[in-house]
């Protein structure tokens, strides 16, 4: 099953990007660095024409974590606010206080 994430490109040629500590995404990267990674859209269907790449990720905190945070940002806009907000309603709603995107992933691309 498939996660879609919001990726951008890292300056040594790696993807980042971002995820709450306590999500079922932190805690399965935190017992594996091992992925498989795939263009997708926002539903997590995979882009055609697309091939899987096996890739290892590490879970970031600090200034790598603040380099991801600030391109994500950048790149996504008002998204990541809106996304936020959502994520925070949603949560208190269910009872939930899930960290959003507290966590930073950087991603080597195998090869």
């Amino acid at each position: 099953m498939g996660t879609p994430v919001w990726v951008v490109p890292l300056e040594d040629g790696g993807l980042g990007f971002w995820t709450g500590s306590g999500s079922g995404k932190a805690k399965r990267l935190a017992h594996t660095g091992r992925v498989t990674v795939q263009p997708c859209d926002v539903r997590g269907r995979v882009t055609d024409g697309t091939s899987p790449t096996d890739a290892t990720t590490q879970l970031v905190t600090g200034a790598d974590y603040e380099a991801i945070q600030q391109k994500v940002r950048a790149k996504y806009g008002l998204m990541t606010t809106t996304s936020k907000l959502l994520d925070t309603v949603g949560g208190t709603l269910q009872g939930k206080g899930i960290p959003y995107g507290d966590r930073g992933v950087v991603t080597t691309l195998a090869g």
